[in-house]
């Protein structure tokens, strides 16, 4: 059958010839054939995303735009890093959460965050191949989040913490404060700022509230902004008793301007203390010097490490390295001084086979150094114990100025080393010019008082003892309310006018005085009938926590109960604050540099209050 070129035929509205058709029809087939059927969306991530081009996708949960190359993976990462740990969300939405039970990829994520958290690692950990092929035999199924995910869900956990917090801060009694201030590897000045109070089960907890950048001058007036600018965001401004810092000008000027009790730190104290004894000692000052190089020779010399750890391993020692003196911190050169003690054999057997003209110590300056250690350990002691952050420490700090004082007096007597005894003096001279003036302050006589280990035996003399007693029940006082002292204050429309007594004028002024007299002196009369019951109570064991028993007591002494909670949570040092630039120190370190001052925050805040 033959086919004639012009025969017309139309297609799609158009005029064609036979040929042209067959051709259109040949074209039309194969094209069929070419392309491919576009895939059906069967991914469960398209009922929270839709696609509104060719290469992006819109999350209708929060509407933010993704890149999209014809897989699901950014819209997986992306729900999981910002939608599947919301509590009710997926389960609503028919997600893969059920409920508010947490899935197994919400437990990894978490556990993520917590590595990089506690461990302070960067945000890039996730990118490092080991760490990768590490997770992937661990868990195959496991989709490690990219760094900005990672980085979104410890901004979301500080957010939920820091809630939390604030939200805990608002029903305690009173806060302390410490304060610091940092410099990091960049040159950035940081502020820190700790609280310190007693919650509701009657513990003692801790709050960083801050680590703010602090790129202006360190005056009194900026540092007293700051601090104010935080105590109303946290809610606390009228419930700080205390501001312990160091003793810096700046420190101490401002403290003034926000009108707060302020402490100085006691560490800080008893290492000025140490030190201008140390250095006003020269004998000592000479042997310090002579032991500085001496470490620093073994230290620096990889064959006189060496030799020290063999002579140790053939004497049958455990191998231990010599201390460096730290100029800053006293006992560092506590530390210093009892290495060369412990390792005098092994440092002068190996000092004789190397060919140095280095030279240990002599018998005599060995001497001087054990009679010196006997009188800087109780120091020692003294400075980790009031440096602790988890356990009341203080109402600790005149207690413990009373037996290193007594200590320092008794060690003295007993050892009949020249040099010790001159730099016991220098120490008992410091002591008592720098700190006696603590039992004097309200905020530490009050705490040792309320301390049911300590009470009046804590202080040195009993007339200080009696001083402070006088101020804790003028403060009971202050708690106690009468119906009487209340009601008119309350609803003054409400109240009966005072009856007056039988009588002439001649008794009428005698009669108001006797009422006035007795509406005031009632709430001491009752303050102080409490606090003697509690004074006349056996102390409990030192090794006891004073918590506890106001826990326990609080329903009998309910006033006083009230000035516990708010006197035992002042520490008696600022190590909280530097405890957390230690740590700062590892978060802003050169693999993590070129975090912001606001990530350095709230990765302290999580690591710190978790």
């Amino acid at each position: 059958m033959g086919f004639d070129s012009r025969c017309v035929i139309l297609v799609r509205g158009k005029h064609l010839s036979f040929c042209q058709f067959w051709l259109y029809d040949i074209f039309a087939t194969c094209k069929v054939r070419m392309e491919p059927a576009k895939k059906r969306k069967t991914s469960p991530m398209w009922e929270y995303f839709d696609q509104i081009s060719h290469n992006k996708v819109k999350c209708l949960l929060c509407s933010r735009e993704l890149g999209y190359s014809n897989n699901t993976s950014s819209m997986l990462r992306h729900y999981r890093a910002m939608h599947e740990m919301k509590e009710g969300h997926a389960g609503d939405a028919g997600g893969p959460a059920q409920g508010t039970r947490p899935t197994r990829k919400q437990d990894l994520d978490e556990a993520l965050v917590n590595l990089i958290v506690k461990d302070t690692q960067p945000f890039s950990v996730v990118e490092d191949v080991g760490f990768r092929a590490f997770v992937a035999l661990l868990d195959p199924n496991y989709v490690i989040p990219k760094r900005q995910a990672v980085k979104a869900m410890v901004e979301a956990k500080y957010a939920l913490e820091r809630s939390k917090a604030i939200a805990d801060m608002q029903k305690v009694v009173a806060v302390s404060l410490t304060s610091d201030m940092w410099t990091s590897i960049n040159m950035d000045a940081y502020l820190a700022v700790t609280c310190h109070f007693v919650d509701d089960n009657t513990r003692l907890n801790s709050v960083l509230l801050g680590v703010q950048q602090f790129p202006q001058t360190h005056t009194a007036e900026n540092l007293a902004r700051v601090k104010t600018s935080l105590m109303e965001e946290w809610g606390i401004t009228d419930k700080v008793t205390c501001l312990v810092t160091d003793g810096a000008a700046n420190m101490i000027s401002c403290g003034k301007h926000l009108k707060l009790r302020h402490a100085i730190c006691i560490a800080h104290t008893l290492n000025l203390i140490v030190k201008k004894s140390l250095d006003m000692t020269p004998v000592l000052s000479d042997i310090r010097a002579k032991s500085r190089k001496l470490v620093g020779f073994f230290r620096s010399s990889t064959l006189a490490k060496e030799k020290l750890v063999s002579v140790q391993r053939q004497m049958g020692r455990p191998t231990l390295k010599l201390l460096q003196e730290v100029e800053t911190r006293w006992n560092s050169t506590y530390h210093m001084l009892q290495r060369l003690v412990d390792l005098r054999e092994p440092v002068g057997a190996a000092l004789a086979s190397l060919n140095t003209d280095i030279t240990t110590l002599t018998s005599a300056e060995f001497t001087t150094i054990s009679g010196c250690l006997s009188l800087l350990s109780g120091f020692n002691d003294a400075t980790i114990e009031l440096s602790e952050e988890k356990n009341v420490s203080g109402s600790k700090v005149v207690p413990l100025l009373k037996m290193l004082e007594q200590m320092l007096q008794e060690e003295m007597a007993k050892t009949a080393e020249a040099v010790a005894k001159e730099m016991g003096e220098h120490l008992l001279r410091q002591l008592r010019e720098r700190l006696h003036t603590l039992q004097s302050m309200s905020i530490m006589s009050l705490a040792t008082l309320l301390d049911p280990r300590f009470k009046l035996i804590g202080f040195f003399s009993p007339s200080k003892a009696a001083e402070a007693t006088k101020r804790l029940v003028a403060e009971c006082g202050a708690l106690i309310r009468t119906p009487e002292d209340v009601q008119p204050e309350e609803n003054p429309s409400t109240s009966q006018p005072e009856q007056e007594i039988p009588g002439n004028k001649l008794w009428q002024k005698l009669d108001r005085t006797v009422k006035l007299s007795r509406k005031t002196k009632n709430p001491t009369a009752d303050a102080t009938v409490e606090v003697q019951r509690y004074l006349a109570e056996p102390n409990i064991g030192r090794l006891e926590d004073p918590l506890n028993y106001w826990q326990t007591q609080r329903h009998v002494y309910p006033n006083l109960y009230t000035l516990a909670v708010t006197f035992l949570c002042t520490p008696a040092s600022s190590v909280p604050c530097e405890r957390v630039f230690s740590k700062a120190g590892e978060v802003v370190s050169k693999k993590r540099n070129r975090l912001s001052p606001k990530s350095v925050e709230k990765i302290l805040f999580l690591n710190k209050n978790q």
